[in-house]
């Protein structure tokens, strides 16, 4: 591989990378946002089922088996598939 290719390379994977959400930002917390949707809190968010997380969400823009993906709520950054918020809604 040519020097050019693998700095193309490399750039092309660094553009993919993307921070994670952090629990403790304030659009994250606003909307209840866990990285593990056995952590949410029933009591405060009555609506949330068991098997509801961020990879089965509407909004979720991750591929299936993805660790991590997209969240238009949270702009630039990815949630964990494993994670949940309040607004989660059930894909189609």
């Amino acid at each position: 591989m040519t020097v050019a290719a693998s700095t193309a390379a490399l750039g092309t994977s660094a553009a993919f990378a993307q921070a994670m959400v952090d629990e403790k930002d304030a659009q994250a917390a606003a909307l209840g946002y866990v990285a593990d949707a056995k952590r949410v809190d029933a009591k405060k968010f009555p609506k949330f089922a068991a098997g509801q997380s961020c990879g089965n969400c509407a909004l979720y823009q991750g591929k299936a088996g993805d660790k991590a993906g997209g969240c238009p709520l949270f702009a630039g950054k990815q949630v964990a598939a494993a994670g949940w918020c309040s607004a989660w809604a059930k894909k189609a």
